[in-house]
């Protein structure tokens, strides 16, 4: 099993399950001419897609149009059910900058056939991590900048205060659908911005205060 990298601490948690949030950032729904969600719009990617900062995002042969998306990624260390906004706060352990690498034109042509998109979501190397900063060294204010750059330019920049479902929010919603358990990661989504990365582009990914990551297209 894999395991979470935590900044300054020699304590590693086994990682679960990996869930995603699509769409929790307006102008991102609006550039990709999708509505704004009234809940949260969640899928899965597999702990078998998650490499760390430093290692390479391999380009499947399959896809000519892979994407970039940085997000904030919540890290658990208690199993919830049916949380309340408290317990659903009080279940997250800390955080990570990550990267959910996206087949676009595998996603929009699977979608057009009313098919899932999994395969755009779930290949090897999908899913990029940072070590984790725990919540008990520093707590989220919400205003933190969230910044992607490829090869030394800039592509995203936002913060998080404009996603529309907090961190607590989203645990709170996940866990009235499916059990949420100690180790599992969240993905809470990208601002806008997203946009193709090529065999050779190098990435750097940071949340202010938080983390960063570094990675290359192979």
């Amino acid at each position: 099993m894999k395991t979470a990298k935590i900044k300054n601490s020699t304590r590693e948690l086994e990682m679960g399950k990996i869930v995603c949030v699509g769409r929790n950032y307006a102008e991102h729904a609006k550039e990709l001419g999708n509505e704004v969600p009234e809940f949260p719009l969640i899928f899965l990617k597999p702990v078998s897609a998650l490499i760390s900062s430093g290692k390479n995002i391999i380009h499947p042969d399959f896809s000519d149009d892979m994407h970039h998306e940085v997000e904030l990624v919540l890290l658990l260390d208690k199993t919830v059910k049916n949380a309340s906004l408290q317990e659903a706060e009080d279940a997250i352990a800390g955080y990570a900058v990550g990267l959910d690498m996206t087949l676009r034109d595998i996603q929009n042509e699977l979608k057009k056939k009313g098919h899932p998109w999994t395969i755009a979501k779930c290949f090897d190397t999908s899913a990029v991590i940072s070590p984790f900063m725990l919540k008990s060294e520093y707590k989220l204010k919400g205003n933190e900048r969230i910044v992607l750059e490829v090869n030394g330019e800039e592509r995203q920049n936002s913060t998080l205060d404009k996603m529309i479902f907090s961190p607590a929010e989203i645990v709170k919603y996940i866990s009235s659908k499916l059990t949420l358990e100690s180790g599992d990661l969240i993905y809470t989504g990208t601002p806008e911005g997203v946009g193709k990365v090529v065999k050779g582009d190098k990435l750097k990914a940071y949340i202010e205060n938080v983390g960063e990551l570094t990675t290359q297209v192979v």
